[in-house]
């Protein structure tokens, strides 16, 4: 059983690290973003991989989760729809200790955050807000 859930964990990764380097290429993010059956797939897959991690924190996971997030939101069209499909836990504090000692994924995070336009930056460091790192 353990084994099994190591081998899931470990395709779930390389899955997640395919769509990311499809999206960071521009034709897989237009090809991607092309219809709306399938940017609501992706956007599926990672809202669920999101719901696992809080479940089972993995901070490597997480960082590639939310590097699809973020070039999704280079799209305008997926922008726009991210701002209502943004999964909740990225939009609250529920990934703060996974975040803190990675200062490129909470930076990440951030800029999603500031692309899709959440008026308020979650505290993502116990005593901490970001809302100075924000690109105005």
């Amino acid at each position: 059983m353990e084994m099994g859930s190591e081998l899931s964990k470990t395709v779930e990764f390389v899955a997640t690290f395919i769509v990311q380097k499809i999206l960071l290429d521009d034709v897989g993010l237009d090809y991607i973003c092309t219809t709306a059956e399938r940017f609501f797939a992706v956007g599926r897959v990672l809202r669920n991989m999101v719901a696992a991690i809080a479940e089972q924190p993995s901070s490597r996971l997480l960082k590639h989760i939310i590097r699809c997030y973020l070039r999704l939101s280079d799209n305008p069209r997926a922008c726009d729809a991210l701002r209502s499909c943004l999964p909740d836990m990225l939009r609250d504090a529920t990934f703060s200790t996974c975040l803190r000692e990675d200062q490129t994924t909470r930076r990440w995070l951030l800029q999603l955050l500031h692309n899709v336009g959440v008026s308020r930056v979650p505290t993502l460091q116990a005593g901490a807000g970001f809302d100075h790192m924000l690109v105005s």
